[in-house]
């Protein structure tokens, strides 16, 4: 990352109604340190790419998605590249019937015209008046949204969270396994069976998902789909973009059409 902006949290003790509405300009590296608090949150990427990481894994947003982020999570934002985010506080009375953990939402064009419309509301709205029924048909609406595969489990193995550090720097590293064993100071079947023991994947099917979740901002950004290939591992397009697809069910192509839509 060529610049690095440490974002201030916004001090508040509660919030003054069940949805607080926030809007931010990311500047490209952005990062927050890792906090928590007592109320839901779910950070929208209106443009750019989010980044969320918890103790469990990382999540992603590309444009016209979110990550929903349960109460009392440690969790970082962070953004490589410039990103406009929405965020909405949500109190956990107000989200009882929202996901109890933490995961990647897809945004429908109501859900979305229902965020900016929202984000014009003052903070202490009439919960009694119109205002307050536009928060709640929100919140249903957020209930039945369908949740997305942005999600990279993450070890705990300080072997395996080493090399997965370098991966995320260098995703076009292809080195094996046992080159990697060699490194990390473990066998290599020692290596697999705690990726699989800690992530729920194996060892490539971790590193596949890997490239593709980061492969995700430079899309964004418009860079040709080859080049995006290459910087990620692959040299061949069409290997990239059947690896995109077996993990997001659409391709490059398709999530662009999305994000412009």
């Amino acid at each position: 990352m060529e610049t690095s902006t440490k974002r201030v949290i916004p001090s508040l003790s509660n919030l003054p109604r069940p949805l607080y509405n926030r809007h931010e300009s990311l500047a490209p590296g952005s990062w927050t340190e890792e906090h928590s608090h007592p109320w839901c949150q779910l950070s929208y990427a209106a443009s750019g790419v989010l980044g969320v990481r918890t103790p469990a894994g990382d999540y992603v947003a590309p444009p016209r998605f979110a990550v929903w982020i349960p109460p009392d999570l440690p969790h970082q934002v962070v953004n490589r590249r410039q990103t406009e985010m929405r965020s909405l506080y949500v109190t956990p009375a107000a989200a009882t019937a929202l996901p109890a953990e933490c995961c990647v939402l897809e945004i429908s064009p109501l859900v979305r015209e229902l965020i900016r419309r929202i984000g014009e509301l003052p903070v202490e709205y009439d919960e009694a008046g119109p205002a307050g029924r536009l928060v709640a048909v929100l919140l249903d609406e957020l209930a039945s949204l369908r949740q997305a595969s942005f999600r990279l489990p993450l070890p705990k193995d300080r072997r395996a969270v080493m090399i997965c550090a370098l991966l995320q720097e260098h995703p076009e590293d292809g080195r094996s396994l046992a080159e990697w064993a060699t490194q990390a100071g473990a066998s290599e079947r020692t290596l697999a069976r705690l990726f699989v023991k800690e992530t729920g994947l194996g060892f490539g099917e971790w590193r596949q998902r890997l490239r593709m979740l980061l492969s995700l901002d430079a899309l964004e950004a418009g860079e040709g789909i080859a080049a995006v290939a290459l910087a990620h591992g692959y040299e061949s397009t069409s290997a990239f973009i059947a690896a995109f697809r077996s993990i997001f069910g659409l391709t490059p192509g398709e999530l662009r059409a999305r994000s412009a839509a």
